[in-house]
């Protein structure tokens, strides 16, 4: 059992048999926390069954705003920007909207440099850089998608340096620089492969396809 339940627990007891019920406050404050760590696992997982069979669920999105809602309720900067991220994501993912993603994933990248939260920066700003492309802002996508690179090689984690490789790859691609575009899928496929990442080695592999068509 998660140690806050136990607190919680206890608090509970000492104020229902012994009297006190100085603890309620802080076990609700930390049962909040709890709540909101689950509602955003939960709704990642939703996130990842939806990107394997393509079907909304109805439950996602409101998981991820009650998980915002509960980590800024009990000030946990970090998870509010994370849950916000999954907030932007869905909107741009799931439900096509760039309008309701981006103001909600500049929030997030706000929150999250407050902190020094680089993974969710840096997830911020992959997806930002997505907007950036889809509207066909290229010099603005791969700005923001360098800037994810560069943070998440400071990370160490690889599997998402080569998931922004193969879209800097599009992007060199959309900018006549097929040269730029074939070293950076090859780059993105060594490093995919070495973190057995086969959904990007499988993208990165799509990405090299569509040169060898030009």
């Amino acid at each position: 059992m998660d140690e806050r339940i136990e607190r919680a627990g206890l608090r509970y007891e000492r104020a229902v048999f012994g009297g006190d019920a100085s603890g309620l406050a802080t076990a609700e404050r930390e049962l909040n926390a709890v709540e909101a760590d689950l509602c955003l696992a939960r709704g990642r997982i939703l996130h990842a069954r939806f990107l394997d069979g393509g079907k909304e669920d109805p439950d996602e999105l409101p998981l991820f705003q009650r998980a915002a809602q509960l980590y800024r309720l009990v000030g946990d900067v970090r998870g509010e920007a994370e849950s916000l991220f999954w907030v932007g994501c869905f909107h741009q993912v799931v439900r096509a909207d760039g309008d309701a993603a981006v103001p909600t994933l500049d929030e997030s990248y706000d929150l999250a440099s407050q902190v020094g939260d680089k993974l969710t920066m840096s997830y911020a700003l992959r997806h930002l850089g997505i907007a950036e492309h889809g509207a066909g802002r290229l010099d603005a996508a791969r700005e923001r998608l360098e800037e994810s690179v560069r943070l998440r090689r400071e990370l160490g984690f690889l599997p998402g340096v080569a998931a922004n490789l193969v879209g800097l790859a599009y992007l060199a691609a959309g900018q006549g620089r097929r040269d730029d575009a074939l070293a950076l899928i090859e780059e993105a496929t060594a490093l995919a492969e070495a973190s057995d990442a086969q959904v990007i080695v499988r993208q990165a592999q799509e990405a090299r396809a569509g040169l060898g068509s030009r």
